[in-house]
């Protein structure tokens, strides 16, 4: 062994893992080494390579030398030598195909690697530049011996793969390339290549048949691009029946004849030419053979989808030739029954393709049909049973049951896409095939639970076929089978599965008995006895406390007759509920249902209207007494033990709380959500787990009940039910400030929690700006924002919650809310609740940082035509409060600033509220972006609703720079300020005139003493045109002026519209 050896089998063995005690330096140097050889000139590289592969034994150095040839013909091409380097790699490799071959103990691997080659230097050369390949084989089979046969199928195998194969995602120039080769190959070689194969099988298929049936299966791949006359004649095919049908063929040689017949049968073709070729194959004594047919199941399948292509390609214009496919067909169609439900090895994809295709076709079917139909049908459910060896591990399942019943899941999709399309097609025979299904099951003792799960599972898939009203009415034989299925008790019926698809089914069809309530007891009993919530497995007798919530949902009314009955089956199970000591394994496992939808379906039927007061009580303190003596009861066990968050008294305590949730109404809410938060002050953070489970129940039901607005105004506004709701909104918001402020804000945004987060937050919004005991609203988004926003440009803790501070509750809350009319600051609970949103504010600031006071300043304040300089102001003195805070200065001062800037935005704001454009106000709230200091006029030109100002502002101007900061724009409005405010040193007379401009208008001349007119600075001369039959109305109410621009300026206003000033 020399060093080239020896670098290269080092090399291979530190590959593979085998050279971990080797020199690490050595093997860097074999490695450089191996790098620099294929690195070199590939004529020096090409030479070596081909003298090791016939002098080295060592199979690690002949595979490295034909993958250096196999990369220098693919990558470095065009720098061999058309004079010696070409022409030796040519020779070379026929010489390791032919008269100088690898030795016959070399592995499979080395032997492909080497077709490859040569197929890489055949696909750049051939025709063009080397046309022998394919003559040099043809001349020397099959007569070269078995080796050379074995290296021409490889090869054959190794170019149809690299180029020719369309199975895989060629580029142009592939596409190109194959075409040339095919085309050279077809002119030149294929019929002699195709007269090889057939002396090569009929020699070898006794005394090799390995090699025979290799050397079909190369056949097979090119069968779909020759000539199909090479194959498909009188010498060719009785040789591959003979093959297929006879007992002693070996079953590798027996595949691959029926491949190559499959593949006949597939060669496209018109679908006369394909008729008329499948009519002479006489495939159908073939599938006759009920033994051989199993053998032959691809072929089957395969045969049936070429024979009902033919059929829908010929379509209904040509009935002769499409009549001819269809008995075609249906001469194949029970060898195909027979195969699916026989061979278990077969590709199920295609049988559902080939069975979906077929039913596809029918519109009407036929007597002979209708029964394919039937056996079609019986394809189904014997494909979607389980396997009865897992019986036992699916009925409580373990890891290997659970896995059993995913892997069903998924192998069913395309088999009820199948079903469902049966159903459409010929309902009455898929009815009446169920209902024998069942009715069966129902007479026998032996039957098993997999055709009973079965039944039931296609009877729960009808069901989605049928229209709502054919499922009230019980069209077909529904109205049969409904009924007998509500009272059906299945001798494996303690089986999990057989429980969960029966109570699932009876729940697809609620509506029937909706619509027949003399067979509500019927279903009432199917819940409530041992094949429902009493069923000794728990998790169906969960599943069947979820499914009888959603019956009392449907039926509600028509189950108040059945109250009593029903209390009295459920008894038991609530109590057993309720003294349960749970485990974290128990809760792992329920998950969704845990039992507590029972509670719900109680609470549902208990308040319906036609129950009275009186019952309603009585069936509370029968539910109610049990769980709060359980409450009591762990509560004292916990004071003396002491509180372990994963004890089973925890676990209980949360279920209990669970299931009192379940069971409320919006005042028994108010009652649970008060205890709730007096254990949340009591323990803190260590009930955070307890309140990740529970708070998904708890919003679910805040989200329904508190949906619309329970602060409505108007008449009939002031009733129990609507003071309930507001009770129970207070609360809400209570307990949800008792968790943000108790640290386990982190609840919100559990993974089982996160649905719920945007409604809360919506809500919460929403009550934050309207002025109803929203101080609590605001708190919590302080709190929320101090948790979740990351300093300045960190990521964010919840994914969207930044952006719905700056953009929602800054916009909305802290600046449009405070300009709404109803912003009063004589009322000390406002004056609080500024001062918190003036926290609010500084608190974004700290934790937003610029993303805030950029979209606040820039984006904010504009839409309420803020002047630029109190912007700005406003600006600096909120970044100084920030200053102050973060150097731990005293902040009183600077907060004050803050305060006092933040109401002379407010006061500049709200003198504009007087009148409101009915066009140009957001729908949601009419007052939120008011234009400053500026009244407009309707836009639409009809005549602006006077609203009733503020009488109480907090500051005023006092300088005539002051007043140019109210100035507007004269076609806006005119400006109403209480008289109040108006410094005295701008006083003018107490009479002024105005005048007009406009022909034919009229002149009003105004004496009145309520309008004053102050001119801190010219302005532009308005006027003021009145078309006839306006008028101009005045307020007698002397504690309003009229501040103008100039003591003779009129301003213009829109046609149509009239001015009102209170």
């Amino acid at each position: 062994m020399d060093d080239f050896e020896r670098a290269i089998l080092l090399v291979y063995e530190s590959a593979g893992g085998g050279a971990g005690g080797a020199d690490q330096a050595l093997l860097s140097q074999a490695i450089e080494f191996c790098d620099r050889l294929k690195a070199g000139p590939p004529s020096a590289l090409i030479r070596l390579c081909l003298d090791r592969l016939h002098c080295s034994p060592l199979v690690p150095v002949q595979f490295w030398c034909i993958q250096s040839i196999h990369d220098i013909i693919r990558l470095r091409y065009s720098s061999l030598s058309q004079a010696n380097d070409l022409p030796l790699l040519r020779s070379s490799l026929l010489s390791l195909f032919s008269d100088r071959p690898l030795p016959a103990s070399s592995p499979p691997f080395l032997k492909n690697k080497l077709a490859q080659a040569l197929a890489a230097l055949i696909r750049l050369e051939y025709p063009s530049s080397w046309d022998a390949p394919f003559i040099h084989f043809v001349s020397l089979l099959p007569a070269a011996g078995a080796a050379v046969i074995d290296m021409f199928s490889r090869l054959l195998t190794a170019l149809d793969d690299d180029l020719i194969s369309q199975d895989y995602h060629l580029s142009p120039e592939d596409v190109a390339a194959a075409t040339c080769v095919k085309d050279a190959m077809r002119l030149q070689c294929v019929p002699q290549i195709v007269r090889v194969w057939f002396e090569i099988v009929s020699l070898y298929r006794s005394s090799d048949p390995v090699l025979a049936a290799a050397t079909l299966d190369t056949m097979r791949r090119y069968i779909c691009w020759i000539d199909i006359g090479l194959v498909a004649n009188d010498a060719f095919l009785p040789l591959l029946f003979d093959l297929m049908i006879a007992s002693a063929t070996p079953e590798p040689l027996r595949a691959a004849s029926a491949g190559c017949v499959l593949a006949v049968v597939s060669k496209r073709m018109d679908p006369h030419s394909k008729i008329s070729l499948l009519r002479s194959l006489g495939l159908g004594g073939v599938f006759a053979d009920v033994e051989m047919v199993p053998k032959l199941s691809d072929l089957v399948i395969g045969y049936a989808s070429e024979a009902l292509e033919c059929y829908k390609r010929l379509g209904s214009e040509l009935k002769e030739a499409s009549s001819s496919a269809m008995v075609l067909l249906e001469e194949a169609l029970p060898s195909v029954f027979y195969v699916v439900q026989n061979c278990e090895e077969l590709d199920s994809g295609n049988v559902v393709q080939f069975l979906s295709d077929y039913i596809s076709t029918l519109n009407m079917p036929s007597q002979k049909q209708t029964v394919y139909i039937g056996q079609i049908l019986e394809v189904i459910r014997g494909q979607i049973s389980y396997d009865p060896t897992y019986r036992n591990n699916l009925d409580i399942p373990d890891n290997v049951g659970k896995e059993q019943e995913d892997q069903m899941a998924e192998n069913r999709k395309d088999l009820l896409v199948l079903f469902r399309s049966v159903c459409r097609v010929a309902p009455d025979v898929t009815q009446l095939f169920i209902r024998n299904l069942i009715t069966g099951a129902l007479s026998s003792s032996e039957v098993n639970v997999e055709e009973v799960e079965a039944a039931l599972t296609l009877f729960y898939r009808f069901g989605e076929t049928v229209s709502e009203e054919g499922m009230k009415t019980g069209s077909g034989l529904l109205r049969e089978m409904v009924p007998l299925l509500l009272s059906a008790k299945f001798s494996c019926h303690s089986h999990r599965l057989v429980a969960l698809v029966y109570l699932e089914t009876i729940t697809r069809y609620m509506k029937f008995v909706q619509e027949n309530g003399h067979y509500i007891p019927n279903l009432l009993a199917a819940f409530l006895d041992e094949r429902g919530i009493h069923h000794p497995n728990l998790n169906v007798s969960r599943r069947a406390s979820y499914l009888f919530m959603r019956a009392v949902k449907l039926l509600k009314a028509k189950l108040v007759p059945f109250i009593d009955t029903i209390l009295q089956s459920l008894l038991d199970v609530l109590n057993q509920y309720a003294t349960f000591y749970w485990t974290s394994k128990d809760l792992k496992y329920s998950g969704f249902e845990d039992g507590s939808h029972a509670f719900e379906a109680i609470g549902l039927l208990i308040g319906v209207e036609d129950v009275v007061l009186e019952k309603q009580s009585e069936y509370l303190a029968a539910l109610l007494k049990p769980l709060c003596q359980q409450v009591e009861k762990i509560l004292g066990e916990v004071k003396v033990q002491g509180l372990e968050e994963s004890s089973p008294k925890v676990m209980s305590l949360q279920q209990i709380i669970v299931a009192l949730n379940a069971l409320s109404k919006p005042k028994d809410m108010v009652d649970f959500l008060l205890l709730i938060n007096q254990v949340i002050c009591k323990f803190g953070t260590s009930v955070e787990r307890i309140m990740e489970e529970i708070f998904p129940k708890v919003a679910s039901r805040l989200t329904v009940i508190l949906s619309s607005n329970p602060f409505s105004s108007g008449l009939g506004s002031n009733t129990e039910e609507l003071r309930e709701l507001q009770e129970l909104q207070r609360v809400s918001y209570a307990f949800i400030h008792v968790m943000v402020t108790h640290d386990i804000s982190s609840v919100f945004i559990a993974p089982n929690n996160m649905g719920y987060l945007d409604s809360i937050m919506q809500l919460l919004l929403l009550t934050s700006c309207s002025h109803k005991d929203v101080l609590i609203c605001v708190q919590i988004f302080v709190k929320l924002t101090k948790d979740w926003c990351s300093k300045y440009n960190g990521e964010d803790k919840v994914p969207g919650f930044r952006r719905f501070i700056i953009e929602k509750f800054a916009t909305y809350c802290c600046l449009y809310s405070v300009l709404d009319k109803s912003f009063d600051f004589r009322d000390a609970n406002t004056l609080v609740l500024f001062g918190e949103i003036v926290l609010a504010q500084k608190v974004m600031h700290e934790k937003l940082g610029d993303d805030f006071i950029v979209y606040f300043v820039l984006k904010g304040l504009p839409t309420t035509h803020c002047p630029q300089d109190l912007a700005e102001q406003y600006y600096q003195r909120l970044r100084k409060s920030v200053y102050y805070a973060r150097h731990r200065v005293p902040a009183s001062k600077s907060l004050a600033r803050a305060l006092a800037l933040a109401c002379q935005l407010a006061h500049c704001a709200k003198c504009a509220c007087v009148l409101r454009s009915c066009a140009s106000a957001p729908a949601h709230n009419t007052s939120a972006r008011p234009c400053v200091c500026a009244l407009r006029m309707c836009s639409c030109n009809r005549a602006t609703t006077p609203l009733a100002a503020s009488r109480t502002l907090v500051s005023a101007p006092h300088s005539p720079r002051d007043w140019a900061c109210l100035s507007y724009p004269a076609r806006l409005g005119l400006l109403i300020i209480p008289h109040a405010l108006a410094p005295a040193r701008h006083a003018a007379p107490r009479t002024s005139t105005l005048t007009h401009t406009a022909p034919r208008a009229t002149a009003f001349a105004c004496h009145t003493p309520a309008l004053v007119c102050h001119a801190p600075a010219p302005r532009p001369r308005a006027a003021l045109c009145l078309r006839p039959a306006h008028s101009l109305l005045m307020c007698r109410a002397p504690e309003f002026h009229m501040i103008a621009h100039d003591p003779d300026a009129s301003l213009n206003f829109s046609k149509n519209s009239g001015l009102l000033i209170l």
